[in-house]
């Protein structure tokens, strides 16, 4: 990897993160976020919390997903590599066969497999920056529609050297926080929450939304410019 992230503090965390599903969303974040953070866009019926929010790093542990990458969706520039857990922008086409499923104009490639439950992972990156997200399986692959946090099909965090900022519906704002090149993400899909976090020797929750998911996520990343990377770590 371009960038090692620095030895991890299982004791310690903080709180802060991110989700959204369609317009109906709940924000609550750490910094200057959402105007009225914390406001109900509008009303839904949210289902209660059936687990209660890990606290510390040993607890986030406890819900680690292993996640491969699936290369039917990769865009043409990417590189999977490591078991198809880590994906490279090459800057240039490389040979795979034609797919339905695969982006032909955002730089960018889901997971193979489906995140519903409780479940937590954490992607290293390197280069210039990296979006993470979680989307929906039936997504647009092309066209401007198809880019991360562009529709209500997306969710995603935008992160870099200049900082963070999370994406849904076209609508991008910043999101205060420490710079780390590992980001974790938290999902309980029953309950509608959705959070990404910076770790490094502790974990900083950046942003949260919570909201009312009605088909399994998939996670995914963008990578804009050649030579970024993303690796999706392995934490068992």
């Amino acid at each position: 990897m371009a960038q090692k992230g620095p030895q991890l503090d299982k004791k310690k965390t903080g709180l802060q993160a991110a989700a959204t599903d369609d317009i109906c969303r709940t924000d609550d974040s750490v910094g200057t976020l959402f105007a009225g953070a914390g406001d109900v866009a509008c009303d839904v019926d949210v289902p209660p919390a059936r687990q209660p929010e890990p606290k510390t790093r040993d607890d986030f542990l406890r819900y680690s997903r292993d996640i491969t990458l699936d290369p039917n969706t990769a865009h043409q520039l990417l590189l999977l590599s490591e078991g198809n857990r880590k994906v490279t922008n090459m800057g240039e086409p490389q040979p795979y066969s034609s797919h339905p499923d695969r982006f032909t104009d955002s730089i960018q490639v889901l997971s193979a497999e489906s995140l519903t439950g409780c479940c937590y992972w954490e992607v290293e990156w390197g280069g210039k920056g990296v979006s993470v997200a979680v989307a929906y399986k039936k997504v647009i692959s092309t066209g401007k529609e198809s880019i991360l946090g562009i529709n209500d099909k997306y969710l995603a965090l935008k992160w870099g050297l200049i900082g963070y900022s999370f994406c849904n519906n076209n609508d991008e704002t910043p999101v205060s926080g420490p710079q780390s090149s590992r980001i974790g993400v938290y999902l309980d899909h029953s309950a509608g929450v959705l959070s990404f976090y910076s770790v490094s020797e502790t974990m900083t929750l950046l942003h949260r939304v919570q909201t009312k998911f009605t088909q399994p996520l998939y996670a995914g990343v963008d990578l804009s410019y050649p030579g970024n990377t993303a690796e999706f770590c392995k934490l068992k």
